[in-house]
């Protein structure tokens, strides 16, 4: 089985908010794979993973990164392929890392998530390879109709509440 979507972090110490992305890709049986790749600690190997990533058959990557976060960037910066950043809550509440990632110059595009946010850049990986991906369109779609069946359900079980004198549904 081989990697559609590589996760990528600046170390190890944000595997606990880009768990998140594999959870929801296993969830969907997305063949992916992680690494922690450092902008700054290891360059020479970030430039090695991106000029390499499309021929190894990725399709999409998804960096996650705190404080200057230039990971995302200097990704896009070495392949063609969709990156998606995720900033990371650090020092600022992760605004800095936002910035960071979202001031891309022209010509080097990172898509970027909310802080911390990486389910959401796993469900974006996922509908950028549904464009090409009937099979991956389909599980999108399940997930997208499950998540408002989330949501009636707990209207439902709101409706049962009857503790308060004037609540009227």
């Amino acid at each position: 089985m081989k990697p559609l979507v590589s996760i990528i972090m600046g170390s190890t110490s944000d595997l606990p908010i880009m768990e998140k992305a594999c959870k929801l890709l296993e969830s969907m049986e997305i063949p992916f794979e992680v690494n922690a790749l450092s902008a700054h600690r290891t360059p020479a190997a970030v430039e090695e993973f991106a000029r390499g990533a499309e021929s190894r058959g990725l399709k999409v990557i998804i960096a996650g990164a705190g404080m200057a976060a230039a990971l995302p960037g200097v990704i896009a910066a070495s392949t063609t392929l969709p990156v998606i950043g995720v900033p990371i809550k650090g020092m600022l509440d992760g605004l800095d890392a936002m910035l960071s990632i979202i001031q891309m110059p022209p010509g080097i595009p990172v898509a970027t998530v909310g802080v911390n946010g990486a389910q959401n850049a796993a469900i974006l990986a996922c509908q950028i390879m549904a464009l090409g991906d009937k099979d991956i369109a389909k599980k999108v779609a399940d997930y997208k109709a499950g998540l408002g069946a989330k949501i009636e359900k707990a209207n439902k079980d709101l409706a049962e509440i009857k503790d308060y004198k004037y609540k009227t549904n």
